[in-house]
């Protein structure tokens, strides 16, 4: 498992773009909260850690992980935002519902940053169990919501002009 590998809180500041000016949303579920909550309470340290202001971060819960498409779509429409960070759970159940709800997910947010210019950060963890979630949501291999910070900021650094440069 590629996680066992590396903490998913661990960083280099000095390669990680500043986030001064810049505007986030943070979408997440509410289904497994006490795994998306921490997730949100990471990404949001991280933001502010990394010169995002506190009062240019949005937070928006939607119920499930399956809404997380509408809450990123509807941010992202808005206009008001630099990159937008999509927070779930789906730990996987007796039932093929682990599936669809991962697919759907997936392809939604995918869908969004093909279509739109406002970088969607996957944040969507899926577990086996409890315990592997709990591990990846401040656990020990950190907290997922931390690396999602980091790649919106360095998402949002990666602009090229019409030429193809940066």
């Amino acid at each position: 498992m590629a996680t066992e590998l590396k903490n998913l809180s661990s960083y280099d500041p000095t390669k990680v773009a500043s986030g001064k000016g810049r505007r986030v949303g943070i979408v997440y579920a509410e289904w497994n909260d006490e795994i998306t909550y921490a997730l949100r309470d990471g990404a949001v340290k991280t933001l502010i850690e990394n010169g995002v202001e506190e009062n240019d971060i949005t937070l928006a819960s939607v119920p499930g992980s399956f809404e997380l498409i509408f809450g990123a779509s509807q941010m992202v429409k808005s206009g008001n935002y630099d990159a937008v960070i999509a927070i779930g759970c789906v730990i996987r159940g007796d039932t093929p519902h682990f599936d669809y709800i991962c697919e759907g997910v997936t392809a939604g947010l995918s869908r969004l940053n093909v279509e739109y210019d406002v970088p969607v950060i996957f944040g969507l963890i899926t577990t086996n169990n409890l315990l592997q979630a709990q591990e990846r949501s401040g656990g020990r291999l950190g907290n997922k919501g931390d690396e999602c910070a980091v790649t919106a900021l360095q998402m949002m650094s990666l602009h090229f002009d019409n030429a193809g440069s940066k």
